[in-house]
């Protein structure tokens, strides 16, 4: 019996030590590449031998059996991660698993820009090669459902900036990640707020700040903008103000705001109904939301585009019909 086993251990050892070479040989040496740039996606949910299968018909010339074997030897099989890579010049097996199980993902980016609409934004994801587009006709509340927000108004929802994510990302996931980066910058702000403003909650301060980024994108004059609304707000005055007007016309808006216009009652028309308007207009910038709530100590109830981009502000009536001949009708009476 003990010849026996000596005799299987010998053979074992035949066999085991060329298969460890030929491992090693494999796992270290460099893989063919049918191009200078390889890319491909990892679906979720993929077993490694999936994902090897997926890796290999992308163009890396690598065996699925060599990566699975390897995972098991190193524990990591079930730790791959979804998503999209790339592979570019000279890389082993043993780097590429490493890759899978760091999530070295490929990355693309895509930027809202401040005062964009709803609808803008949803051309922007729609139009963008490098996401998977899941909201693509989808009702604005069933998006709004999807995002843990039934019932809310998917205008200005979401904050502005450059969000970088993986290739094939849901757009659901972008919209979701820049809601959250919204309610953590209207919570702040509101916290550190001035006192006395004559908003009832932060949902209410947003919408201001929708109106102030629509009014001017000058940070000298945001504040100011936004202590002549919080002025007029006060004094139960209309706020008066185009953009809302504008939003409110949606698609009938032809680019030149008529006097007719002014009279179409919607629930955006601030120069027919009092208070602010139901929903936000555009996605707010921080500057806007910052002027919303730390208006400028002024006493200013009207204000003119001068037609540099600046504005003029005025306290009297007499003044702002003074500053409209000037800087719109062209000094004439």
């Amino acid at each position: 019996m003990r010849k026996f086993l000596r005799k299987l251990f010998i053979v074992a050892l035949v066999v085991l030590v060329p298969l460890t070479a030929l491992l090693a040989a494999r796992v270290l040496a460099p893989i063919g590449l049918a191009r200078e740039t390889v890319e491909f996606t990892i679906p979720p949910g993929s077993s490694l031998r999936a994902a090897g299968r997926e890796i290999a018909a992308a163009g890396v010339e690598v065996d699925p059996w060599v990566l699975v074997v390897l995972a098991r030897l190193m524990g990591v099989e079930a730790s791959i991660k979804a998503g999209s890579y790339e592979i570019t010049g000279s890389i082993t097996p043993l780097q590429l698993l490493k890759k899978l199980t760091r999530g070295d993902f490929t990355q693309a980016e895509l930027t809202f820009i401040e005062g964009s609409t709803f609808r803008q934004v949803r051309q922007r994801l729609d139009a963008h090669p490098d996401l998977r587009h899941d909201t693509t006709g989808l009702p604005e509340a069933e998006i709004m459902r999807l995002l843990g927000a039934p019932g809310m108004a998917a205008e200005g929802s979401f904050f502005p900036d450059t969000y970088l994510f993986a290739k094939r990302s849901s757009d659901v996931e972008l919209l979701a990640r820049a809601r959250r980066a919204l309610e953590r910058h209207l919570a702040s702000e509101w916290q550190a707020r001035a006192l006395g403003l004559p908003y009832r909650e932060p949902y209410e301060a947003l919408i201001m700040a929708s109106i102030i980024e629509k009014e001017t994108s000058r940070d000298e004059d945001r504040s100011l903008v936004a202590a002549v609304f919080v002025n007029r707000l006060r004094q139960g005055m209309l706020l008066q103000t185009d953009p809302t007007v504008i939003y409110g016309l949606g698609e009938d808006f032809d680019g030149n705001l008529r006097k007719r216009d002014l009279l179409a009652d919607t629930p955006y028309n601030t120069y027919m109904r009092r208070g602010l308007p139901p929903t936000p207009i555009a996605m707010t910038g921080l500057a806007s939301l910052r002027a919303t709530l730390h208006p400028a100590p002024s006493d200013v109830l009207y204000f003119v585009a001068r037609g540099d981009g600046s504005s003029h502000f005025s306290r009297t009536l007499s003044e702002h019909n003074q500053a409209v001949t000037r800087y719109q009708k062209g000094g004439k009476p």
